[in-house]
């Protein structure tokens, strides 16, 4: 099964935001840094989370198990369910996606076993700004 680590970041609340995705593979490793643009922390973690069932798909990846850092993201998939009706529509792309995979899980995991992942958001953050790597 493959396993794929997600991370939204924002420098600031609204602020400059990030997408990183750790992708494990049978023994092989994809590492993604996607700039967000301007929103807030919760609105990139959705879009992390996005980004990462869409590469998903297109690399034809069947059974996937997705882990994630942000309590409410992890609570709002499980509960198919979200309080600020703002997310809405994050929520229902994120089913609407996870529903083309043959087997789709999302596991909750402490921040200290998402390190790569939140690196890579943090270097997407950098990259809405355009400054070198």
């Amino acid at each position: 099964m493959i396993e794929v680590y997600t991370d939204g970041a924002s420098a600031g609340n609204p602020g400059p935001s990030g997408a990183g995705i750790f992708i494990k593979n049978n023994g092989q490793v994809e590492r993604h840094s996607i700039p967000l643009g301007i929103m807030e922390n919760h609105e990139a973690e959705y879009h992390a989370l996005i980004k990462a069932l869409e590469l998903c798909i297109e690399k034809e990846y069947k059974s996937v198990s997705f882990r994630t850092d942000s309590q409410l993201i992890h609570r709002a998939i499980e509960k198919e369910f979200v309080k600020n009706k703002r997310y809405s529509p994050l929520l229902d792309r994120v089913l609407e996606l996870s529903r083309k995979l043959d087997l789709f899980f999302l596991k909750w995991v402490p921040g200290s076993e998402n390190k790569s992942a939140d690196e890579l958001a943090r270097r997407a953050i950098r990259m809405n700004a355009g400054e070198k790597e």
